[in-house]
């Protein structure tokens, strides 16, 4: 009989907590991306926020235990600090919720980030060779459709990941892939895309072609053929949905771990009392990522521990960073309630039953 549940999740512990004699990290430490250095060093990159909701990107080396599990980090700096414009408002300033994926066709560790700027959210790129040193690249541009006829730029966009691999875009043509969260709310105004009735945030797949990338690194701020991907389908997921983790290859195609959000969402407040997120398991084709192959009924991940229950945002676990041990294992690093950093274990399926997640689970990759 196939397992209902096949992605299981065990809880490691807490590998990081907001130093309190730092004003820096006066709100806690949250939502890290991960890298494997050259030297197989791991590192978290996790969003550090200062009083007013000040963001900064830290880098923190995980220290592992002679049996070789996450114990604990040991802080070496920022990658990022909120200094250009598209990264400062009237209100506050940020660079936050990175992830990371090394891109070997390039040569680069690739950031993208939530950008908190004069417009609001937008994602934004660094790069980096050694994954230490960051150098910026630019806040990201979405190439007009007219099929869609909307301004994708003119969206507040989050919770961006990009595939460590190169897969064919919609032309067949070798290019890099974007996840990411256009929100379609613009002003008071909801302006969805041509042919989309969703109106809930949910995501979505854009690409840009590799040659130009390869040129230029100015090419990878522009992308285009934008699709909708995946949309709220559950109860715990009724507000919205957003992807967590950068993808990872599996037997079974490219495993994404994703967020959903559930409970009351109050209109301009950065944190929310009233939500839960937990975390989800989707599959997509390892051809061709737009079509969905499973995606879990349940969460795999809820905030059950008292970290997960009490802090910045109560009830949250919001998975950003992801770690492929050498001995099979996964580890996924996650926000826990925004003030603190947990890590888990992923159970990879040795098979999985694609009827199981129920014909309502995605959205069709079917251009609009």
């Amino acid at each position: 009989m196939t397992d209902p549940m096949p992605f299981r999740m065990t809880r490691l512990g807490v590998i990081m907590r907001g130093d309190p004699h730092n004003a820096d990290e006066a709100l806690g430490v949250l939502n890290p991306a991960t890298a494997r250095a050259p030297d197989g060093r791991l590192y978290l990159f996790p969003r550090v926020v200062a009083a007013g909701n000040y963001s900064r990107i830290g880098i923190a080396e995980v220290i592992f235990d002679p049996a070789g599990e996450p114990i604990g980090v040991e802080r070496r700096g920022y990658a990022l600090e909120p200094s250009e414009s598209y990264e400062q408002n009237a209100h506050t300033a940020g660079c936050e919720d990175a992830r990371v994926t090394y891109v070997a066709p390039l040569e680069r560790y690739l950031m993208t980030y939530t950008a908190y700027g004069p417009l609001g959210a937008r994602i934004a790129l660094a790069a980096s060779a050694d994954a230490l040193h960051w150098e910026r690249v630019g806040p990201l541009k979405f190439a007009f459709d007219p099929a869609l006829r909307v301004d994708f730029d003119l969206y507040d966009n989050k919770d961006a990941v990009i595939f460590p691999e190169l897969v064919a875009d919609p032309h067949g043509q070798p290019a890099l892939a974007l996840l990411h969260r256009p929100a379609h709310a613009q002003g008071r105004m909801t302006v969805l895309p041509a042919g989309v009735v969703e109106e809930r945030p949910s995501i979505w797949i854009s690409y840009c072609a590799l040659a130009p990338a390869q040129a230029n690194p100015a090419a990878l701020l522009t992308w285009r053929d934008h699709t909708l991907l995946a949309t709220p389908a559950r109860p715990w997921e009724e507000k919205k949905i957003g992807a967590g983790t950068p993808p990872i290859r599996t037997p079974h195609g490219w495993l994404l771990i994703y967020h959903g959000v559930a409970g009351q969402i109050l209109e301009g407040v950065d944190h929310q009392p009233h939500v839960r997120y937990s975390a989800g398991a989707m599959l997509l084709d390892g051809d061709d990522p737009r079509r969905v192959l499973y995606r879990s009924a349940d969460p795999i991940l809820i905030p059950e521990a008292e970290e997960e229950r009490f802090g910045v945002v109560p009830n949250v676990v919001f998975p950003t960073g992801v770690d492929q041990r050498n001995d099979g294992r996964v580890d996924v690093y996650y926000g826990m309630a925004d003030a603190a950093i947990g890590v888990a274990r992923l159970t990879l399926p040795a098979q999985i039953d694609p009827t199981m997640h129920g014909s309502h689970a995605s959205a069709s990759h079917a251009e609009p």
